[in-house]
C-alpha cells in the first residue's frame, strides 16, 4: 500500500514536441513546458493543504528540476528545497537516443516493427540501453520506499511502468499508455487517478 503521492511529468521540451526519442539526454523544457509545470504547481497547491508535510522528490534531469521548481514556487515553497533521485530517470533509449522513429526508420529499416512487437520488453540497441521491464525493476523500490506524502517529479516512462506495477496492467496496454505534461498522477494505496 501505497501513502499519497502526487506524480507529475515534467514539461514539454522541444524534443517532446518534434517526437524525437528523449530518454536520458539532458534536455530543457519549452515555453509551453514552463506554463504547464506552473500550472501543475497551481493545482497542487489547490490539492495539499499541508505542503511542509511532503517530500519532494524529482529525477535529476534538467527537465524534471525545473518541472519541480516551478510546482515549488507556484505552491509558494523555496525552489530549490527537494531531493532528487537517480532511479526516477527516463528509461535510456541507448543508440536511438535523439532520434525520431522517422529518421530511424531510414538508417534502420524495420526497426520500429521490432519493437512494436513487444514494446514492453524490447532493449534498443547500445551500450545501458532499457526496456520498460528493466525500467521498472529499476523505478518499483524508489516507490516502495516512500512512507509518507509526497511531490514526485519524473518522465512519462516512469509513470507507464506504475501502472504496471501499482494496476497491473497489461504489459502492451502500459507501454502505450499516453502520459500528459499538464496532468497530476495521484497514487494512493493501490489506486491511480489522474487529476
Amino acid at each position: 500500500m501505497y501513502p499519497l503521492v502526487y506524480i507529475v511529468r515534467h514539461g514539454q521540451t522541444a524534443w517532446n514536441a518534434e517526437f524525437r526519442l528523449q530518454g536520458q539526454a539532458d534536455t530543457d523544457i519549452n515555453t509551453l513546458g514552463r506554463e504547464q509545470a506552473t500550472a501543475n504547481g497551481h493545482r497542487l497547491a489547490a490539492l495539499v493543504s499541508n505542503p511542509g508535510e511532503f517530500d519532494y522528490v524529482a529525477s535529476p534531469m534538467r527537465r524534471t528540476r525545473e518541472t519541480m521548481e516551478r510546482i515549488r514556487a507556484a505552491m509558494k515553497l523555496d525552489p530549490v528545497r527537494y531531493r532528487t533521485d537517480a532511479r526516477l530517470v527516463e528509461v535510456s533509449f541507448g543508440d536511438w537516443q535523439s532520434f525520431t522513429f522517422a529518421e530511424l526508420e531510414t538508417q534502420s529499416p524495420g526497426a520500429g516493427r521490432s519493437r512494436a512487437l513487444d514494446k514492453w520488453n524490447f532493449q534498443p540497441p547500445g551500450d545501458g540501453a532499457e526496456s520498460y521491464q528493466m525500467l521498472l525493476e529499476r523505478v518499483k523500490p524508489c516507490f516502495d520506499e516512500m512512507k509518507r506524502s509526497t511531490i514526485c517529479v519524473t518522465h512519462g516512462g516512469v509513470i507507464r511502468t506504475l501502472f504496471r506495477f501499482v494496476l497491473g496492467m497489461a504489459e502492451g496496454e502500459a507501454a502505450n499508455l499516453n502520459v500528459p505534461h499538464d496532468r497530476v498522477l495521484k497514487l494512493e494505496g493501490n489506486t491511480l487517478e489522474w487529476l
